[in-house]
């Protein structure tokens, strides 16, 4: 953020309480978005340079050199999350691109529809309680800040004990090369340069079929390896096939020791999906796919209790909930609903 100057030609800051519902569009100021919260500016003359507290409305401002600032707007969803969720921030009204924090994490911000927008993720070890959302827009020749409040809620993780083969619990000394080379794909599949979004729709299930596993899990294999579930698991005869969430390019076609047949898609927007345990891959590395595409069959390839697809997200380099990112709303319309059904005794569908 700029450092105030009190000169004549001073930068003037504008702070925005944000703590509601994502809406790109705000209210007139008279009747301000259900859940936008802020105190109205106090009219009459303020010194250069001083900070100025408004709602989320459009509002103009007049600078010391007489000149005409229409405020930005910060919208970002959800509004409440837990510990591994993606969170979408949307900026609209922004003259260049944005810069901010989340949590004290850099956001990464690209153009987007009518504005700006930067997709990050909140660390699965993450406490409840609040997250701080820190944004400097430029306006029109005079930059503005905007911050908001997320809402951190306890994740509800539940515990599960699983049988799998001995070796996936205790790999042979003759995998342990495999695995490596699995590592190292992985890492290069990751590390691919920041891009704009290859996409430009909401994201959707890669199968219909029932959730088996929500994302964030605490297993134990055959009561000794002790780790989380960073996916969500979908149910499915083998050879059902699977299709890719939405449109990007294929930078992983491989068959890996763990997550057996592979298939990872680079959406842009530092984005992924991974679809694990194929039967079948029939898609090539590099290979562009729109929403809907087949990439493969569903299997019981590597470290499997059975014929499943294990759908991961991956978003800003963390591994993220896939259910949160299906109801994040890239266009500013109402939520869709989903197409998976949950089992019974899921408590987080």
């Amino acid at each position: 953020m700029p450092a105030r100057n009190h000169s004549a030609s001073s930068v003037l800051l504008l702070t925005l309480l944000a703590s509601g519902p994502s809406a790109l569009a705000a209210a007139p100021p008279a009747a301000p978005a259900s859940g936008l919260t802020g105190a109205t500016p106090t009219p009459g003359p303020r010194a250069p340079g001083a900070v100025v507290h408004g709602e989320m409305a459009p509002l103009t401002v007049k600078a010391a050199q007489g000149a005409v600032l229409d405020r930005p707007a910060l919208a970002f969803q959800p509004t409440s999350a837990k510990p591994g969720d993606p969170v979408l921030v949307m900026v609209r009204g922004a003259s260049a691109l944005p810069t901010g924090t989340l949590g004290g994490r850099p956001l990464r911000f690209f153009a987007w529809k009518e504005g700006h927008a930067a997709l990050t993720s909140l660390p699965v070890e993450l406490n409840a309680g609040a997250e701080v959302l820190d944004v400097v827009a430029p306006g029109k020749g005079l930059p503005v800040a905007l911050s908001g409040t997320l809402e951190v809620l306890a994740p509800g993780y539940r515990e599960r004990q699983l049988r799998v083969a001995g070796k996936y619990v205790s790999p042979p000394k003759a995998v342990k090369a495999r695995m490596a080379a699995d590592r190292k794909a992985f890492a290069e599949a990751f590390a691919q340069p920041f891009q704009a979004p290859l996409f430009g729709q909401n994201f959707a299930w890669p199968r219909q079929d029932t959730v088996t596993a929500p994302f964030g899990d605490r297993r134990s294999f055959n009561g000794k390896l002790q780790s989380q579930h960073f996916g969500v698991d979908l149910d499915g005869d083998p050879g059902a096939p699977v299709f890719a969430a939405n449109d990007g390019t294929v930078v992983m076609a491989r068959d890996n020791y763990a997550s057996g047949n592979t298939v990872l898609v680079h959406h842009g927007a530092g984005l992924y999906t991974a679809y694990f345990h194929l039967s079948r891959i029939d898609v090539k590395n590099g290979a562009r796919v729109k929403l809907g595409d087949g990439l493969g069959l569903v299997g019981s390839t590597g470290r499997v209790t059975g014929p499943h697809l294990h759908w991961g997200v991956k978003a800003d380099d963390r591994w993220v909930d896939g259910q949160t990112l299906l109801k994040l709303d890239f266009l500013g319309e109402q939520e869709s609903p989903g197409v998976a059904v949950s089992s019974p005794d899921l408590a987080n569908p």
